[in-house]
C-alpha cells in the first residue's frame, strides 16, 4: 500500500478501491465521483492528470503551469509521483493514450 495512505483504515481504503474498480464506464465514474467529491476536488484531480500529461510529454514546469493553471508545487508533486510514485499516473496515461488511438 502507498506509504502516504498507510494511516488510513486499510479496510476503508480497500472498499473504496473495490467500488471504483467495479465502475464500468466513464459515465458511471462521473456519477460516483460527482457524488463523492466536491467540485474543487474534482477540478484538482483533473488538473493533476493534465499536469501529468504535460510533464510526461517533457513540458517545462513553466509551460505546464501556464497551460494547466497549476502551481509549480503541484507540478513538482506530480512530477515526483511520475518518477518515484506507485505507478498510477503511468498506468492511467498509458491506457488513455491507447484508448485515444
Amino acid at each position: 500500500m502507498n506509504k502516504d495512505i498507510r494511516n488510513i483504515s486499510r479496510e476503508r481504503m480497500h472498499e473504496l478501491w473495490k467500488a471504483i474498480a467495479m465502475l464500468e464506464s466513464a459515465e458511471e465514474c462521473e456519477s460516483f465521483f460527482t457524488d463523492l467529491c466536491t467540485i474543487a476536488e474534482l477540478d484538482e484531480m483533473a488538473k493533476r492528470l493534465e499536469v501529468a500529461k504535460c510533464v510526461d510529454a517533457g513540458m517545462s514546469y513553466g509551460d505546464a503551469a501556464e497551460k494547466t493553471g497549476a502551481s509549480t508545487a503541484t507540478i513538482s508533486r506530480v512530477s515526483k509521483a511520475l518518477e518515484r510514485g506507485a505507478g498510477g499516473y503511468i498506468i492511467a496515461l498509458t491506457r488513455l493514450e491507447e484508448a485515444n488511438k
